[in-house]
């Protein structure tokens, strides 16, 4: 612990912690006017996508707008990555939706533990712990997630009205219910829904064309398809507008959002249900292991496309950095009734393909969301929850990756089952799959270390033994197994080398195994030698106090030594029998 927080201390540096410092004196009136046009059209993106994805989470739509705020002010001040936009995500809304239950005190105590958290590993340097979660893993929930978002938002697809939270139960009464299907709902989310896949298909046959006479067809379609969720809010919320002007409304609409600018103050932490105070220990306690998983994936989420950009644009990130700046957003973010936000991928593409230049792009979309909160709440009363219901369903579909499963089984069946575990369990409750995915890849992972692999050479009176990889706990008995079955019960009993060349590490249980090999050698008259001792190795069995340690850069040499011993021994003998 004290090595972790001296390496913690020694990490900081003004330089590194406040990233702005490094571009902040290179700042050009160029960079500016690119980054005001990324930050505007990331604002175009955000506000539709925050205002659906808050109706995944199961709370009131502005809750999404109000977690989209803090995240471009924080991270250009915080963050490592030119191009990541951070702000309420499909998959996280549908992590939390469960854990919150529609309550929003809930989700502003969850997003202000989550930035503890990640602002604390950030901050101990522990960026790496990403590297226990797989890739099968990772897979396996983004494709469930997808599947599940999907399902979910049928019943808004489709006008269906008293669907209950629970996953199956929704899927059973969603069906149960398809009678009910409102028309008008049904129309406009296959019409929202053809539009947005048009727009996006558009967009990738103008780019295949490369005549000057379609460039500016070229930047209009490229504007209309990234802005393309604004144009089907817009669209279908003055359709609705119109029908209730005329006293009808075929659709499901949003209805009342709460007006204005939230105000900042910090987290509530207790609730009030039915009369009945909900304490904060009692909070804590109901989200449980969400607040290690929701942290860790939302975390998992924003480095997975932050170093996807910066390979891509040729720059660096700093993981454990990134993890201050997710968590000191939502931390900032509970101050504003926001919900958990990380990276987004769609949006942080659009940024991306804008031009954008520095994180200061975050600020113009962070300003362009206030601007909505403070002019625009009383048109999102006409709403159609359809149209909010097609736009996730757009986002989240392609998440779902066939052609991964299909290189996961060509390549290497074994992983097949975390995949399957934390594709299966998800379905139940989402953070006990991704923990059970992890399980079963560190199981997989950490096998081959319980059966060492060592290798066995007879030499004359010398029997060589050269154990690959590491000597750890965990493979100590199989260890122990070896040594009995191939010097310990045969007969005649042979001195040991251990040619150490390809072995990495050793740890205290492996030294015992040796302590003891090296006193029953010895009590036989025999001899045990090391060759080609690493470093680290060394250091561990001169720590350990071994009588007599001999070891040698060679085989030869050990077996020279060796040889040469046995002789005084046997000339010792006939002397002293003499």
């Amino acid at each position: 612990m004290v090595r972790c927080l001296l390496r913690c201390l020694s990490a900081f540096s003004p330089r590194r912690r406040f990233p702005l410092l490094k571009w902040i004196p290179k700042y050009s009136l160029h960079a500016f006017g690119l980054d005001t046009i990324a930050g505007l059209t990331v604002g175009l993106t955000v506000v539709p996508q925050a205002l659906a994805y808050a109706q995944l989470a199961g709370l009131s739509v502005q809750f999404g707008l109000y977690s989209s705020i803090m995240g471009g002010f924080v991270y250009c001040l915080l963050g490592t990555s030119k191009d990541i936009t951070l702000g309420p995500t499909a998959i996280m809304s549908a992590l939390i939706a469960p854990l919150v239950h529609g309550d929003a005190v809930y989700a502003t105590i969850l997003a202000f533990l989550c930035g503890c958290v990640q602002l604390l590993l950030g901050l101990l340097q522990f960026g790496f712990i990403m590297d226990f979660i797989s890739e099968p893993v990772i897979k396996g929930f983004t494709c469930a997630a997808s599947i599940m978002i999907c399902i979910t938002q049928v019943k808004n697809l489709l006008g269906l009205q008293g669907i209950p939270r629970q996953f199956f139960l929704l899927v059973y009464h969603t069906f149960a219910k398809l009678a009910e299907t409102r028309p008008g709902d049904a129309i406009l989310s296959f019409l929202c829904i053809t539009f947005l896949l048009l727009l996006k298909v558009m967009r990738r046959k103008v780019e295949d064309v490369d005549s000057l006479t379609v460039k500016i067809v070229k930047k209009i379609t490229w504007l209309a398809s990234s802005g393309r969720n604004a144009l089907v809010i817009l669209a279908a919320a003055l359709v609705s507008f119109a029908f209730s002007s005329l006293h009808l409304q075929p659709f499901v609409i949003t209805g009342e959002v709460k007006p204005g600018l939230p105000a900042f103050h910090p987290p509530p932490f207790s609730d009030e249900r039915n009369g009945t105070v909900i304490t904060f220990s009692h909070i804590v306690q109901d989200l449980g292991t969400a607040l290690l998983v929701v942290p860790l994936i939302g975390f998992l989420e924003s480095i997975a496309i932050a170093k996807a950009f910066a390979s891509e644009n040729k720059y660096p990130v700093d993981p454990s950095q990134e993890l201050i700046a997710i968590g000191t957003t939502n931390i900032f973010g509970s101050f504003l009734s926001a919900f958990p936000v990380t990276g987004s991928f769609t949006r942080t593409a659009v940024n991306s393909q804008s031009g954008v230049c520095t994180p200061a792009g975050g600020l113009i979309t962070g300003v362009l969301v206030l601007l909505s909160l403070q002019c625009l709440t009383p048109c999102f009363y006409y709403i159609p929850r359809a149209a909010l219901a097609s736009i996730i369903i757009c986002a989240v579909a392609p998440v779902f990756d066939i052609f991964f499963i299909r290189d996961l089984w060509r390549v290497k069946k074994l992983n097949m089952l975390p995949f399957m575990l934390t594709f299966g369990l998800c379905f139940y409750e989402m953070q006990i799959g991704i923990l059970a995915g992890v399980a079963m890849s560190l199981i997989i992972a950490l096998y081959p270390l319980t059966r060492p692999i060592v290798l066995v050479h007879y030499t004359g009176p010398v029997v060589v033994l050269q154990p690959r990889g590491a000597l750890l706990f965990l493979g100590a008995e199989s260890f122990q197994e070896v040594l009995q079955s191939k010097i310990l019960q045969v007969e005649p009993q042979l001195s040991v080398i251990l040619d150490c060349s390809w072995l990495s590490s050793l740890d205290y249980t492996a030294v015992v195994a040796l302590r003891e090999l090296q006193a029953a050698l010895q009590a036989q008259r025999l001899r045990l030698a090391f060759v080609a001792l690493h470093a680290d190795v060394l250091e561990v069995l001169l720590r350990a106090n071994l009588p007599e340690l001999k070891h040698f850069e060679s085989v030869e040499q050990a077996l020279n030594w060796m040889l040469g011993s046995q002789d005084t021994e046997y000339h010792r003998e006939m002397h002293n029998g003499n």
